[in-house]
């Protein structure tokens, strides 16, 4: 599986931006999707996933972000709203089979960068 991250760059604080990562994977349908960040100096945190139809986000994000998938393009979105300077980071998507709990396939990050 093979995962790869689109749409980050530098944004003012309050903005938008919209991350993408495709898949390559015969069926996508059977993943459960995540988009996770790792600012400078912290560890790698989740940030919101899709698994089985259902969704859940970090709190530091509830209300403002907002994961999506296409099944039919392999495709998992971020849309970030109301970015603050707290969600600088770089931003991974993941994936897992969804009958395991842990995600075990990552692409290589996009990075996010929200000024003040």
């Amino acid at each position: 599986v093979q995962l790869v991250e689109s749409g980050g760059g530098l944004v003012q604080a309050g903005g938008s931006l919209r991350l993408s990562c495709v898949a390559s994977v015969r069926t996508f349908s059977s993943y459960s999707m995540g988009w996770f960040r790792q600012a400078p100096g912290k560890e790698r945190e989740f940030v919101a996933g899709w698994n089985g139809g259902s969704t859940r986000y970090a709190d530091s994000v509830k209300g403002r972000f907002t994961i999506s998938r296409d099944n039919a393009k392999n495709m998992v979105y971020l849309q970030m709203n109301s970015l603050k300077p707290e969600d600088t980071a770089v931003y991974y998507c993941a994936a897992r089979l969804i009958l395991l709990r842990d995600y075990n396939y990552w692409g290589q990050g996009t990075q996010v960068t929200v000024s003040s």
